[in-house]
């Protein structure tokens, strides 16, 4: 508690007047202002509390253009990640449609038809950064399928004809020579004039007479395959031709050294021949004598 004595000689020290002097740079005379104490600690203290404010606003409209522009920065990021999100939703219904299929065959033929489909901005960098390496697996998966796809189309499956095969590939005791001799492909038993279909796409690299293979028509596959079909009544492609697998190519025949009407089917991959027997599983309708 102040005394009397003590609060009178407070008063008096605050009510002090403080003389300002103001002296402009011109010819003007000086002038001065007095004021108590009191009122230059109050003028200070106002000042203070004025400065405190417009910084705590200037603070604040700062921090709201830093908030919005977070906002904004997050709403891009919501569509992206949404639209990164639908396009993983879409894949995902394509995949278990393939996939439902029972056969990789089923697989590959039905892909076009198929694909006609917060504490830190860290965190979302993260999320964003994971769902694009699924988007990235996800097409890796896609590109396989079509690589697949494409070497599917490039192989030789199933037989050019209706028949029996009466020679298989390998060793034989060649028909006319009576020696043995190295078969490099099958000869399928068929009627004259039956449709020689194309075992794969590709397109018809010759077509026309080869000696004792008569007429020829040789197809590239692509991916390495060729296929050969000779001995023919009659070619139907012609060189340069594009065709389609089952499409028909030719008719059967026994022209070269053929005694009777047969096809000869031979399929080379990488330019050298394999056994085209592996490739007739497919080929349902290939009777085997």
């Amino acid at each position: 508690m102040l005394s009397t004595h003590n609060l009178k000689k407070f008063v008096k020290k605050a009510f002090m007047p403080v003389t300002i002097m103001f002296i402009p740079h011109n010819s003007k005379k000086p002038f001065s202002l007095k004021i108590p104490s009191a009122g230059v600690v109050l003028c200070i203290a106002l000042w203070l509390v004025g400065t405190f404010y417009v910084f705590s606003k200037t603070v604040q409209t700062i921090e709201y253009r830093t908030m919005k522009q977070k906002l904004t920065y997050y709403s891009q990021q919501f569509s992206e990640l949404h639209g990164t999100i639908l396009g993983l939703k879409n894949s995902e219904t394509e995949f278990k449609k393939l996939f439902s299929l029972r056969s990789r065959k089923d697989v590959l033929e039905n892909l076009d038809a198929s694909s006609d489909g917060l504490t830190d901005s860290i965190d979302f960098e993260s999320l964003k950064n994971q769902i694009a390496k699924t988007i990235e697996t996800v097409s890796g998966i896609k590109e396989y399928l079509y690589q697949q796809k494409d070497v599917y189309r490039a192989t030789p499956l199933g037989s050019p004809v209706k028949g029996s095969i009466t020679s298989y590939y390998g060793r034989r005791i060649h028909p006319h020579t009576g020696r043995e001799q190295f078969h490099l492909g099958i000869d399928i038993k068929s009627n004259a004039g039956d449709p020689i279909k194309a075992t794969a796409d590709g397109v018809v690299s010759f077509s026309g007479w080869s000696g004792n293979n008569g007429n020829l028509i040789v197809v590239e596959h692509g991916m390495g395959f060729s296929t050969y079909y000779a001995h023919n009544k009659k070619n139907s492609a012609r060189v340069g031709q594009r065709v389609k697998k089952g499409e028909t190519i030719g008719y059967v025949g026994s022209t070269g050294n053929a005694q009777t009407a047969h096809l000869h089917y031979s399929v080379l991959k990488n330019g050298s021949y394999v056994n085209p027997k592996k490739f007739l599983d497919e080929g349902m309708y290939v009777q085997k004598e």
